[in-house]
């Protein structure tokens, strides 16, 4: 392994509603193997921590190496974090509240865990290996299941006060707006996340409007993907296409607000929503954003897509398991 020892791998698992994804790292962060189960969030904590700790194994296994070789571990989960004592306060996509997902993991695991918000976890991927730290001012939005996000001012996490900031999908952008997974209605994350979009298309075809994704996947769409949303508006689907530039629109407007807020030096957007629409919902929130900044206020502000795509996750993850243990 041309990353250093062989005894110095860190693991980073993006722990999401829909999947766990871990993936085995060198000491230099470069990525060795990755291993991939479905979360099924539905059979309760314990069996998600089973999974988890299924998945790393498996991960390292296909590294063609051993647990013992694991310096420490690090989780992106969903919802309210608390980083010091590994729990998860309440995640809404999982139906947690007050999770000791950090004690429990590494009972099964004998190894050092250490939990961060998964798009914190995110935030930290695209700043320490994406950009290359460059940034001291960095806002992260990503767009999956649900919306998250992740901050870095003056070149530091910012977790705020009891160490919930970031979460970005929670502000409510419409009144009397979709209802939210969270509770509340007319969230970000009720207008403009897979889960909206695809709530929203689906109401549209029980309404009686007409879309090639029937044709592809029949009329309940009970296999939608991201990806199908891009076939579909390159067929020229009308109503995939106005779905994804009104959760595009919705975007701009709420990363508008927060560069009035923050004025962070760069705004990266990542998540499944991204990286299977980036072509055609950048442009979008790039001149919405535009159009509700303040004048001034976004002036020099880069806004940009990762590259870093499914693995910003498992990369920010690591990143975390490294700083933590050292």
């Amino acid at each position: 392994m041309a990353d250093g020892s062989k005894s110095d791998l860190f693991v980073g698992v993006d722990l999401g509603g829909t999947k766990i994804l871990a993936g085995v790292f060198g000491p230099q962060l470069r990525l060795l193997q990755t291993a991939k189960l479905s979360t099924k969030s539905s059979r309760g904590f314990g069996s998600v921590v089973d999974r988890i700790a299924r998945c790393v194994r498996d991960a390292v296994d296909e590294a063609d190496m051993s647990l013992k070789q694991v310096q420490a571990i690090g989780i992106g989960a969903p919802g309210a974090v608390d980083s010091e004592t590994g729990e998860v306060i309440f995640a809404p996509n999982l139906q947690w509240k007050d999770a000791p997902l950090r004690k429990e993991l590494e009972k099964q695991l004998e190894i050092p865990v250490f939990v961060e918000n998964d798009c914190t976890a995110c935030t930290l991927g695209v700043h320490e290996v994406e950009l290359k730290g460059r940034t001291r001012n960095l806002m992260g939005v990503f767009l999956g299941t649900g919306i998250g996000g992740g901050l870095i001012l003056d070149g530091r996490v910012h977790r705020g006060f009891n160490g919930t900031a970031g979460e970005l999908g929670h502000m409510v952008l419409q009144v009397g707006g979709p209802k939210c997974g969270c509770g509340n209605n007319g969230c970000f994350e009720a207008l403009a996340s897979r889960t909206a979009l695809f709530r929203e298309i689906q109401q549209r075809v029980k309404a009686g409007e007409k879309t090639v994704l029937t044709e592809m996947l029949g009329d309940g769409l009970a296999e939608l993907k991201s990806g199908d949303l891009r076939k579909a508006l390159r067929k020229g689907d009308k109503l995939v296409e106005e779905v994804v530039e009104s959760a595009a629109e919705f975007t701009g407007i709420a990363i508008a607000n927060l560069i009035n807020i923050l004025n962070p030096e760069v705004v990266v957007l990542g998540g499944g929503v991204i990286d299977a629409l980036e072509d055609e919902m950048m442009s979008i929130i790039i001149e919405t954003a535009l159009d509700y900044a303040m004048p001034g206020t976004i002036k020099g502000v880069e806004i940009l897509a990762s590259k870093l795509g499914d693995n910003a996750g498992i990369t920010g993850a690591a990143v975390l398991a490294r700083s933590r243990h050292r």
